[in-house]
C-alpha cells in the first residue's frame, strides 16, 4: 500500500460503442448496442443510451433487442478497436515504463515509476491532462481512478465513470470500502459471495469485522487471508508492464448448428487461417496447435497437437487441426469451432516442415492437374460463387458515392449509410447485393490528422455532394434507392 496515489487505472466508456458512435454521426447521443446480432448473438458493449433500456454486456442479443427495438445493433469491428487501443496505449506509456494492459480498453499506470511527484495535485493533474489527450487523439472519453494500490484504483475508476476522475486518498480506504458490497473486492465471484452470504456477510465492512480466522475457516487459507486483506483495503500487487501472452486462439459461434461434416471442416480452415494471421500479426510462431469444439448440447471439448518445433506456416496449423477434427464426433451438431496455438516462441523451426511442404505442394500440383483435365472434358461444372455478405456496422465503400457503413441487408439488398467520423450524419441509399460498385472497406481515423504544413485538412473519401433535393429527403430522414 502506497503512501500516495501513485497507481493510475485508465477504463475506456462503453468503449467499442463509443467508437462506433464517434465513426458514424448518424448515431451519436443513441442507443448503439455492439455484439454478436444473429439469434445466438451476445451483447459485447451497450452504449450509455441503451444502457437506460436496461441493456448490458454479455445479455443475450435477443433479449436487448426486446428492451429496446430502436436501437443500432452493430457487429464488431475489431481492427477500429485495436487501431484506438495503440493510441491509448501510446500516450499511457508517455507517462511511465510501467504499463499493465487488462484489455484493449483498461490498463494500469504505475506513475511513481514514470517520475510523477507523489502527491494528490500532481498525480490529479497527469490524470486529468490523460483524459484531455485521449478525447483529442481519439474523440473518445476515459475514466481514471487514483489510489496506493491497484484495487483501489479500480474501484476509484468505476465511481469516476463515465467520463470523470476519482483520487482515493490513502488513509481513507476503510471509510470508502466499507459499505460496498463484498462483490466489489477482486476474487468474490457468485460462489463466494454466496458462501459469505451464509454466514451473514454482504458487506466489505462486514467482511472486515469477520476477521481473518472466521474467513480462512470459510473459504479456505489463501481465499480467505487474501480476502482479508482487501478488505482492509491492503493490495501490494505491482502494477507488471506488458504480460506475455501464453496463447492466440479465434473462436466462432453459429446462428444454426452445423451439422455437415463437410461445412465443419471447411470452418475449421478458416480459422485456422485467421488464427495464423494474427499469430504473425504478433511476430510469434507456437509449438501447439488446439481445436475447440461446443455440441449443440453446450458441452465442451478440445484436442490439441504438439508439433516437433514452432510454426507460423498456415498450411502446418491448418493440417494439425484437420487432424484433430478428425478424432470429435460432430454429428450431433456443432455449436462453436475454435482454433489456437500456445507454445508460443519468436522463431520458427521451418526446415522442420520443408518435407511436409514439399509433398503437399506435389499433392496439390497434382489435384489441379486432374481438376484441369475435368474441366477439358466438361466433367466439372464451375462452383458458384458465394454470395456476398454485408453485415450491419462494417465499412464499405461505393465508387461513386464513396465511404459509408452498412445500416442493413436483406432480400437481395443492402442499405448503406455514408458519412465518415468528420462528416455531418449522412446519406442513406440502397443498393443491389451484387451491385459491383460496392465493396468491404477499412475503417477510417476517428479524429483527422491535419498534413504537415497545413491548417486543415480533408477526409480520405468524402460522400458525394447532396442536392438540395437530397438535402431535404435526408433532414427528414427519407432514403434513396440506387438500382
Amino acid at each position: 500500500m502506497r503512501p500516495a496515489p501513485t497507481i493510475l487505472h485508465l477504463d475506456m466508456d462503453a468503449f467499442f460503442a463509443a467508437a462506433e458512435q464517434a465513426a458514424k454521426p448518424s448515431l451519436r447521443g443513441k442507443p448503439v448496442v455492439v455484439g454478436g446480432i444473429g439469434p445466438r448473438g451476445v451483447v459485447s458493449t451497450a452504449s450509455y443510451e441503451a444502457r437506460v433500456f436496461g441493456i448490458r454486456s454479455a445479455m443475450p442479443t435477443a433479449q436487448a433487442r426486446r428492451l429496446c427495438p430502436n436501437a443500432a445493433y452493430l457487429n464488431p469491428r475489431f481492427t477500429l478497436y485495436r487501431q484506438v487501443s495503440e493510441t491509448v496505449m501510446q500516450l499511457l506509456h508517455a507517462l511511465s515504463p510501467l504499463v499493465e494492459p487488462l484489455s484493449l480498453d483498461e490498463a494500469f499506470v504505475d506513475l511513481e515509476a514514470g517520475g510523477v511527484e507523489a502527491e494528490t495535485a500532481a498525480v490529479r493533474a497527469v490524470g486529468e491532462r490523460l483524459r484531455r489527450d485521449i478525447r483529442e487523439a481519439t474523440g473518445l472519453t476515459g475514466s481514471v481512478g487514483l489510489a496506493g494500490a491497484k484495487m483501489l484504483a479500480k474501484i476509484a475508476s468505476e465511481a469516476a465513470k463515465p467520463d470523470g476522475l476519482v483520487v482515493i486518498e490513502p488513509g481513507t480506504e476503510r471509510e470508502l470500502l466499507g459499505p460496498m458490497t463484498v462483490r466489489t473486492l477482486p476474487g468474490v465471484g457468485p460462489a463466494t459471495a454466496e458462501a459469505l452470504r451464509r454466514a451473514g456477510i454482504t458487506t466489505v465492512a462486514e467482511t472486515a469485522e469477520a476477521g481473518e480466522a472466521e474467513l480462512v475457516r470459510l473459504l479456505g487459507k489463501s481465499h480467505g487471508a487474501g480476502l482479508y486483506a482487501m478488505a482492509l483495503g491492503r493490495d501490494d500487487r505491482p502494477v507488471v508492464a506488458e504480460r506475455d501472452a501464453k496463447s492466440i486462439s479465434v473462436e466462432d459461434t453459429f446462428e444454426v448448428d452445423l451439422t455437415d461434416r463437410t461445412r465443419v471442416r471447411s470452418e475449421v480452415v478458416r480459422l485456422a487461417d485467421r488464427c495464423v494471421r494474427r499469430l504473425r500479426a504478433a511476430g510469434r510462431s507456437g509449438r501447439t496447435v488446439v481445436i475447440k469444439v461446443r455440441s449443440y448440447d453446450f458441452s465442451t471439448l478440445t484436442r490439441s497437437e504438439t508439433l516437433r518445433g514452432p510454426t507460423d506456416d498456415p498450411s502446418v496449423v491448418r493440417e494439425a487441426a484437420a487432424r484433430l477434427l478428425e478424432t470429435v464426433d460432430t454429428t450431433g451438431g456443432v455449436r462453436l469451432l475454435g482454433v489456437g496455438v500456445s507454445g508460443l516462441a519468436d522463431f520458427t523451426q521451418e526446415d522442420l516442415f520443408a518435407q511436409v511442404a514439399t509433398e503437399r505442394e506435389a499433392a496439390e500440383t497434382a489435384k489441379a492437374a486432374r481438376e484441369h483435365a475435368a474441366d477439358e472434358a466438361g466433367e466439372r461444372e464451375p462452383p458458384e460463387p458465394l454470395p456476398r455478405r454485408w453485415l450491419p456496422g462494417l465499412d464499405i465503400v461505393h465508387d461513386e458515392y464513396g465511404a459509408g457503413w452498412v445500416q442493413g441487408s436483406g432480400v437481395g439488398r443492402v442499405t448503406v449509410r455514408f458519412e465518415t467520423p468528420w462528416s455531418a450524419p449522412g446519406r442513406v441509399r440502397t443498393f443491389a447485393v451484387e451491385d459491383p460498385a460496392l465493396r468491404p472497406g477499412e475503417p477510417l481515423p476517428l479524429v483527422r490528422e491535419k498534413p504537415t504544413g497545413s491548417q486543415s485538412s480533408e477526409p480520405a473519401i468524402l460522400p458525394k455532394s447532396l442536392s438540395p433535393a437530397e438535402e431535404t429527403a435526408s433532414a427528414s430522414g427519407e432514403e434513396i434507392s440506387s438500382r
